[in-house]
């Protein structure tokens, strides 16, 4: 059975039998709990940039 990470505690969720969810962009989360869901809903870039971000240095010789 397929599962999804909720962003903001980074739990396994079951986007199937979750009755928390919201879309953003097009793009639809999943949550664990209201709490989380109401969490993501003040700040999603908050959350999604953690997961969207990748800092890499250039070492210039």
């Amino acid at each position: 059975m397929p599962t999804v990470i909720d962003p903001v505690c980074k739990m396994v969720v079951n986007p199937k039998t979750t009755k928390f969810k919201t879309e953003y962009y097009g793009r639809t989360y999943y949550f664990c709990c209201q709490e989380c869901l109401d969490e993501f809903e003040k700040n999603p870039e908050k959350y999604l940039a953690t997961s969207k971000t990748t800092t890499h240095s250039k070492r210039e010789d």
